[in-house]
């Protein structure tokens, strides 16, 4: 690892300490001593976005990219994710971090809100409500059942063992908070342009990606019979209501951090992942022989720079190919084709567009999903399901204006109004999937929720061949929070990989 890791490591060891109410606040680790003791929101969100956005693009690749047969990591040793085989450390690292991001988002709320003060702002409520929204939806999709109502409150409240709130709790509270957002970013003002690397401070934009995520919220939920019918109907209503309830519907108004390449903007892979552990894994075959077998733009080196695709993928001297995921140890052959690192012209590694949260394709997608399952009906599925195949790709490459119908019928993809529902789920979610590409631990997160796309099971997997439905919670949880730990595993079910989370179970 390069020198970033020795940062990542500090912070994590104070992480550690976040739930017990020792955890340094964003103040006091961000201050120049010999200035202003005063902390501006300004000066809060763009630290907060960037270390979110780094933890997720690390677990992003080593953990999503593994499960969900983006890439294989060619090692036959113990510990293998992409045969469902890990250890309870890798909890760790996204629950430590994405608490201590929390508490920063908290504090750009208080001083935000404090009316006494020159720097109260409606928007940096409404976006610290998103951006919290948007961590505790991360951390309840990854491990169920955390602490929510009462997280975080261990400086000012001396809550030293938060409880830990149910996942449809949990829910509940950022659909209220969403709900809250969407209020105060209604004609709001818009924010200081340079604190802000997500919209440039444009507070319609803010509004859009808030309710775009509440599109996302109420889908994960919506098959949970006891709140099925509130989230369709909310669903419906979002969609159906435009000017109250705007969403993201352009690829300029994706929620997207695009990396400059200068620090702080720097893509966080080249700074913490060194280029020949960017290189290793090789490409799964899921992943790549899709993209062959559609003729995909992404993957066409004469639509590239310099003699290399858009995505950065290197050919083996058999063009390009994969290996397949879940091989027996002993038995995966050589690796083939693979993502070049920073040394090359175009690799993922220091992508502008690696800073991914929630794009348009995504939004589409959902539409897609939600007309063919009846909640909306003002728009053809077969638009949504284009729209969403087009944007996929346009958002990596701005200037393709093939035909997409006729991409999609070449590809042998084409809409088809007469398949089944499990057919039409099966193209919508194989096409989200590529435009969920990079956008943290979204395909898993989809994967658990809908068994889309349709992933080949090698004979090498473990977990019963299962994959996995949550991350355990960090081993000293067990010993700093041990009542709160003891009522959730007992609620929740044991604190094991192949516990289901609430909106997984029947």
């Amino acid at each position: 690892m390069k020198k970033g890791m020795y940062k990542i490591s500090m912070m994590l060891a104070m992480a550690v300490l976040l739930l017990t109410g020792c955890t340094k606040d964003f103040k006091e680790l961000n201050t120049n001593p010999n200035t202003t003791t005063d902390v501006l929101p300004s000066q809060m969100l763009a630290p907060a976005l960037v270390n979110v956005l780094q933890y997720n693009l690390v677990r992003n690749r080593n953990f999503n990219n593994e499960l969900m047969q983006v890439t294989v990591d060619m090692n036959d040793g113990e510990g293998r994710v992409f045969r469902y085989d890990f250890n309870n450390t890798w909890a760790d690292y996204l629950y430590n971090n994405w608490y201590l991001q929390l508490t920063n988002f908290k504090d750009l709320y208080k001083f935000a809100s404090d009316t006494t003060s020159a720097d109260y702002s409606e928007t940096y409520m409404a976006i610290s409500l998103v951006c919290q929204s948007w961590i505790y939806s991360l951390l309840t999709d990854a491990y169920g059942d955390v602490p929510f109502t009462r997280s975080n409150l261990g400086r000012d409240s001396v809550v030293y063992e938060p409880q830990f709130n149910t996942q449809q709790e949990i829910y509940a509270g950022i659909f209220a908070n969403l709900e809250r957002a969407n209020t105060l970013l209604t004609n709001a003002k818009n924010v200081d342009a340079a604190s802000d690397p997500l919209f440039k401070g444009i507070a319609s934009n803010w509004q859009k990606f808030s309710n775009s995520l509440y599109l996302r919220c109420l889908m994960r939920i919506s098959g949970k019979q006891e709140v099925s019918q509130q989230a369709i109907a909310k669903f419906a209503e979002i969609v159906n209501n435009p000017s109250t309830y705007p969403i993201i519907t352009t690829t300029a108004e994706s929620a997207i951090l695009r990396y400059t390449g200068v620090a702080p903007y720097a893509n966080p892979l080249n700074v913490s992942v060194r280029e020949q552990d960017f290189r290793a894994p090789g490409i799964a075959s899921f992943f790549i022989d899709n993209l062959v077998a559609w003729s995909d733009p992404r993957l066409n080196i004469s639509l590239g720079a310099n003699g290399i695709n858009r995505w950065g993928i290197a050919q083996s001297a058999e063009g390009f190919k994969g290996v397949p995921s879940g091989y027996l140890p002993g038995q995966g052959g050589v690796k083939k084709s693979y993502f070049l690192s920073n040394t090359s012209t175009t690799s993922m590694q220091t992508d502008p567009l690696a800073g991914m949260i929630l794009n348009v394709a995504e939004v589409k997608f959902m539409l897609a999903e939600a007309t063919v399952k009846g909640w909306i009906s003002s728009t053809p599925a077969a638009t949504y399901y284009n729209d969403g195949a087009r944007a996929s790709i346009q958002q990596w490459m701005p200037t393709w204006n093939n035909d997409i119908v006729v991409y999609l019928t070449n590809a042998d993809m084409e809409w088809d109004d007469a398949a089944t529902l499990d057919q039409k789920m099966e193209k919508i979610h194989l096409q989200k999937y590529y435009a969920l590409f990079m956008t943290d631990l979204q395909q898993w997160f989809e994967y658990r929720r809908t068994g889309h796309p349709n992933l080949p099971k090698g004979p090498g997997l473990a977990n019963g061949g299962v994959m996995p439905a949550r991350f355990n919670y960090p081993v000293y949880v067990q010993s700093a929070n041990p009542t709160n730990y003891k009522l959730a595993i007992a609620a929740q079910g044991p604190d094991v990989i192949t516990t289901h989370v609430w909106w997984q179970k029947p």
